[in-house]
């Protein structure tokens, strides 16, 4: 990122694009900590398929931390943005305050990276094959474009176009709604007419469930959230209401008026709670009020972002009994 660039952006947007850029990850972690999920599971080589877990589920402990951190500067009288500009110049130093905040105040993150273990569940249950790239998968980069960083957005598009060249991959399944959108739409559709396919979990799911007979462990009365890069970027909306349709245990309630492609955005997303942290906040809370009054007991949504928008505004509201699942949880539990 130049230096006239790095001018224009908000330093919280600056400093995680900063980690994109240097480190591949969205929060400039060492590459073997963001596998760690994956450690006990055994995927394929002999395929050309790939399982994309991506950073938000990977990385989703320290995003809550870190947002929390940001919040808690947001609402003090020095703001948010001269400490996450000294952030940014104190790593330039190799002093990653950033970092040490995060490993101080996440305590594991086996719930959290849940969702991509039951993804990698269900896709097995449903008999496809796949393989995963570990901590050589590369970062989609999407928070780049989404900022205007457009030329280190086209160099990480290269890189990752390289890496998955040179793995042979063919076929892409993805998890997170944004890097799933970015991987079709910059990296498999501009590529020159490459053959890389991409689809999103869910779309899996629904052309494979078939017959297949899916019953939830209780009686749940289940509202979901449409996330805005699955619903409105990728017109992903009919798949997951088909798949929870399907489960018997649930029942299916709507938020009419405010879902689908005219779903209320949760606050996150694009950088948005990086820049203004108290605003998305409030957004979390609002949304969460509109899903709650649909008399659900359970939220589902499909986004990384979304769950930890959502359970924020369940703590504000004091509703933490209320739970927020990922879908992917929801299919495997259902198996």
């Amino acid at each position: 990122m130049s230096s006239k660039s790095k001018g224009l952006i908000p330093p919280g947007l600056a400093y995680l694009a900063d980690n994109i850029i240097s480190k591949h990850n969205i929060l400039g972690d060492a590459k073997r900590s963001r596998s760690k999920w994956a450690k006990d599971i055994k995927f394929s080589k002999e395929t050309d398929t790939i399982f994309f877990a991506g950073c938000g589920y990977q990385y989703s402990s320290d995003l809550v931390s870190l947002m929390s951190l940001m919040r808690g500067m947001d609402k003090s009288k020095i703001g948010a943005e001269l400490p996450m500009g000294m952030a940014g110049l104190q790593k330039k130093l190799g002093i990653d305050l950033g970092g040490v905040y995060r490993k101080v105040t996440v305590r594991g993150n086996e719930a959290d990276t849940k969702p991509l273990k039951d993804a990698v569940t269900v896709l097995n249950k449903l008999g496809i094959e796949f393989g995963y790239l570990g901590e050589d998968e590369p970062c989609c980069g999407g928070l780049l474009h989404y900022i205007g960083l457009e030329r280190d957005f086209v160099k990480n598009t290269e890189d990752v176009r390289k890496v998955l060249k040179s793995r042979g991959v063919k076929r892409i399944i993805g998890l997170v709604p944004s890097c799933t959108y970015t991987l079709s739409n910059f990296v498999a559709s501009q590529d020159g007419g490459s053959d890389l396919e991409v689809k999103h979990f869910i779309q899996i799911v629904a052309e494979n469930l078939g017959s297949r007979k899916l019953q939830f462990s209780r009686q749940v009365k289940v509202v979901y959230h449409d996330p805005c890069q699955l619903s409105r970027f990728m017109g992903v909306i009919e798949e997951p209401r088909q798949v929870l349709s399907a489960i018997e245990g649930v029942e299916l309630v709507s938020s009419e008026g405010t879902e689908k492609e005219w779903s209320t955005c949760c606050g996150g997303g694009g950088g948005f709670e990086a820049v203004f942290p108290e605003l998305s906040h409030i957004l979390a809370v609002n949304r969460t009020k509109e899903l709650l009054d649909t008399g659900a007991d359970t939220i589902v949504t499909h986004c990384p972002g979304c769950i930890l928008q959502l359970k924020a505004g369940l703590k504000e509201l004091g509703s933490e009994k209320i739970e927020v699942l990922d879908l992917a949880e929801v299919v495997a539990g259902a198996m």
